[in-house]
C-alpha cells in the first residue's frame, strides 16, 4: 500500500536515508579477483566478489537502491512493513536494511529456498512466507502488503529503475575503475545472470553511456524464460517449473529485464552450473554459489569462442554470493543425488578442462 508523503514524516525519512548512507560509507568497494587459466593464455579473467557485502551478496546493492527509491517516493515511512518476493539473496539483503531502519520484513519465497538463506533472513529479524510454486510469490506478496498496510518492494519491477546507471558508484562504474590499470582495461565481455534484470540493465546502459566497446552477456539457467524472451520478444512467456539455481532465472518475463541492453545470451544446464561452481571453488580456493557457477560456465563458453577466433582480451563476471549458503544443497552430494544431478555434474566437471 502506498502512503502519501506528509511533512511530519520528514524527520524519519531524513534519519532513514542517513542510516543507509552511513552503512554505505562503512562498506568498502568489493574486490576484483584476477585469474589466469593456462588453456587461455591470451585472455584475462576477473571476478568481482560481491559476496563481501555486509549482507553477503550482490543483492546488497539492489536492496540499498530499492529502499532509497521507496523512501524518497514516499512509499515507506516509519513502521511500514516491507514485503518482498525473493528466492533468497534479495530477501536477505532487504532484511538487513529493514533491521537497520527498524522496519518489519516479510520474505515471500518458494519452499525450495535453501535453509541457509532462510536462516540468514531470520537472523536479521525477517519472517519467511512460503509458496509452492515460484509464480505464486507475486500474488502472495501483494496480499500480505495489503493485509499489513505495508509496502511490496517488488524488485522484479523496480530493479532496473532504482539504480543510478550513469554512475554514482554503481557496479558498472566500479568494475571499469578497478580495471583501469589492467592489460586489457576495457573488457571484451561482462557476464552476468538475470533474476530481476537490474544488474544487466545497469551494466548495459552504463557501457553505452560511456561508449565502451564491452559487450554484455546474460547467462540463463534451465526453466527460465529470459533466453527465449531475448530471442523472440514474447512478453507472455511462462514456465511451469522454476529455476533450481537460486537468484537467477524466472518463470515469467519480469518488467525489469530489458532485452534491448543485452548483446548475447547463453543457456546453461543446471548440472553445468553446479559443475562450474565446484571447479571455480577449487580455482579460487573460495566457495561460490550456484549462480556464480552459471556465470563461470558462460565465461568459459565466451573464452572458447575468443580463442578460436584468435582474440585477446579480458572477461569480467561476478561472484554473486558465497557457497556457504548452499552447504545443504549444491555442495551436498545427497541433495545432488536426490534431485538427479549427481552423474551429470560429474560428467560436466570432467568436461571442463582448463589445463
Amino acid at each position: 500500500m502506498n502512503h502519501p508523503l506528509h511533512i511530519d514524516k520528514t524527520s524519519w525519512i531524513g534519519s532513514a536515508i542517513s542510516k543507509i548512507e552511513s552503512d554505505y560509507q562503512r562498506s568498502a568497494d568489493t574486490h576484483l579477483i584476477f585469474l589466469q587459466l593456462p588453456s587461455f593464455p591470451d585472455i584475462d579473467f576477473y571476478f568481482k566478489d560481491e559476496s563481501t557485502h555486509p549482507s553477503g551478496s550482490l543483492k546488497h546493492r539492489l536492496a540499498r537502491s530499492l529502499f532509497l527509491y521507496a523512501i524518497c517516493n514516499g512509499w515507506v515511512h516509519e513502521g511500514t512493513t516491507i514485503v518482498e518476493a525473493s528466492s533468497g539473496s534479495t530477501a536477505v539483503s532487504e532484511a538487513y536494511f529493514a533491521k537497520l531502519l527498524g522496519l518489519p520484513f516479510v520474505a515471500v519465497m518458494p519452499k525450495s529456498t535453501s535453509p541457509d538463506k532462510i536462516q540468514a533472513i531470520e537472523f536479521y529479524g525477517g519472517r519467511c512466507h512460503f509458496v509452492n510454486h515460484p509464480a505464486e510469490v507475486y500474488e502472495a506478496s501483494h496480499q500480505i502488503a495489503q493485509e499489513t498496510g505495508g509496502h511490496f518492494m517488488d524488485q522484479f519491477t523496480f530493479a532496473e529503475r532504482a539504480t543510478d546507471w550513469r554512475g554514482n558508484n554503481n557496479i558498472a562504474e566500479s568494475i571499469f575503475r578497478q580495471m583501469k590499470y589492467e592489460n586489457h582495461p576495457v573488457p571484451k565481455w561482462i557476464v552476468t545472470g538475470a533474476g530481476t534484470g537490474g544488474t544487466s540493465a545497469t551494466l548495459g546502459r552504463y557501457v553505452r553511456y560511456e561508449q565502451h566497446a564491452t559487450q554484455i552477456c546474460v547467462v540463463d539457467p534451465e526453466n527460465s524464460v529470459f533466453y527465449d524472451f531475448w530471442k523472440n520478444n514474447d512478453p507472455e512467456l511462462c514456465s511451469e517449473i522454476g529455476s533450481r539455481v537460486e537468484g537467477i532465472g524466472r518463470p515469467r518475463v519480469e518488467p525489469s529485464f530489458l532485452r534491448t541492453v543485452v548483446d548475447h545470451m547463453i543457456q546453461v544446464p543446471d548440472a553445468g552450473s553446479f559443475a562450474a561452481m565446484l571447479k571455480l571453488t577449487t580455482l579460487l580456493n573460495k566457495r561460490v554459489g550456484g549462480s556464480t557457477g552459471t556465470n563461470f560456465w558462460g565465461v568459459l563458453e565466451l573464452a572458447k569462442e575468443m580463442k578460436a577466433n584468435g582474440e585477446a582480451g579480458s572477461i569480467v563476471t561476478l561472484i554473486c554470493d558465497s557457497g556457504e549458503r548452499y552447504m545443504n544443497t549444491y555442495y551436498n552430494e545427497e541433495w545432488l543425488e536426490i534431485n538427479g544431478y549427481s552423474e551429470e555434474v560429474s560428467r560436466h566437471q570432467l568436461a571442463i578442462n582448463l589445463s
